[in-house]
């Protein structure tokens, strides 16, 4: 059985099937290119062990991918709950300074995330939509001026509201992408929009490291993100926003418009590691965390998904709909 209805299989649509089946198709063809360099320049090359650990890391994302999307709209919900957890372990690990800002940091793990992804699933896109930004940003300054310190009591309620924002509400729009329904698409084929961000935008991320490395040349933003230059910026943007007309047949949109779709969530994505990384340069670290080899922590990985994913899921929600 080839590897297309195998995956169809698994309750994804043909086009879905068909993705994955592509991606697979590439991870293979990289690690095999992996370790024909790694037998030709040696085991101790330093850049060929990164590209073999990232190789290694994206087999793993993809599978559990695949295996949350076997599960339809519940899978997705509750991967990327684990995600929201994973990411908003690594920043309150970064930020958490004080013992008295414990409960804060408690309410957005016991009562923001859960509440979060239960409105997410159970489609209840008027409360949704405003549950952190209104009722946390609320909740979260009460609760630190509940502890009684006063110490830099505006940065500490903006860090959680901040942490709240980032690592729950825009991480729970991928999911929530699966709950729309558009004119024209056949809902059963939702799937396939949060399968179109992540391709996009995790395609800019991994392109403009190439063309980087490809080309080199001036820094972008030298001081937020030492790696990232020009050459490698509009690449692997220009690219990735290439990848997106072609993949238009999956969506509701013509070539044109997936393609402007792609371009606007690319920029977003590159604006969001931007800004993710000024807040690690802050803190003097380098990634996240190390919960994923060769890619550092889960808010390296998603960093620029947290800032496409709202910007497309609302263009969609109000002009699509």
């Amino acid at each position: 059985m080839s590897a297309i209805p195998l995956i169809a299989a698994a309750g994804l649509v043909p086009q879905a099937g068909r993705i994955f089946a592509a991606v697979f198709a590439a991870l293979a063809a990289a690690s095999l290119v992996g370790q024909w360099l790694k037998r030709k320049k040696g085991a101790g090359n330093a850049v060929i062990a990164n590209l073999n650990a990232r190789i290694y890391a994206w087999w793993l994302m993809t599978l559990v991918l695949l295996a949350a999307f076997w599960f339809g709209k519940t899978g997705a919900v509750v991967l990327f709950f684990l995600i929201s957890f994973a990411a908003l372990r690594e920043f309150m690990t970064l930020i958490y300074r004080r013992r008295c800002d414990y409960y804060s940091m408690a309410a957005c793990f016991y009562v923001l995330l859960p509440v979060q992804y239960w409105l997410v699933w159970r489609e209840w896109y008027g409360l949704f939509a405003i549950f952190i930004p209104m009722y946390g940003f609320l909740l979260l300054p009460i609760i630190t001026g509940l502890s009684g310190q006063t110490e830099d009591f505006l940065a500490r309620a903006a860090k959680t509201q901040w942490m709240a924002m980032i690592c729950i509400f825009c991480l729970s729009h991928v999911p929530a992408l699966m709950f729309l329904h558009l004119d024209g698409f056949n809902s059963e084929n939702n799937i396939l929009l949060p399968m179109f961000l992540i391709a996009v935008v995790q395609a800019s991320d991994v392109l403009q490291y190439i063309w980087g490395k490809l080309i080199g040349g001036p820094k972008i933003m030298p001081a937020l993100s030492p790696s990232k230059t020009v050459s490698g910026t509009v690449g692997g943007i220009a690219s990735a926003t290439a990848l997106a007309a072609l993949l238009a047949p999956i969506t509701p949109f013509t070539h044109a418009q997936a393609a402007l779709f792609g371009l606007l969530i690319c920029l977003m994505g590159f604006f969001g590691g931007l800004v993710m990384s000024a807040i690690k340069r802050d803190y003097g670290v380098k990634d996240w965390g190390s919960m994923i080899s060769g890619h550092g922590g889960m808010l390296d990985r998603v960093d620029s998904v947290c800032f496409a994913a709202p910007v497309f899921f609302h263009f969609l929600r109000y002009f699509w709909s």
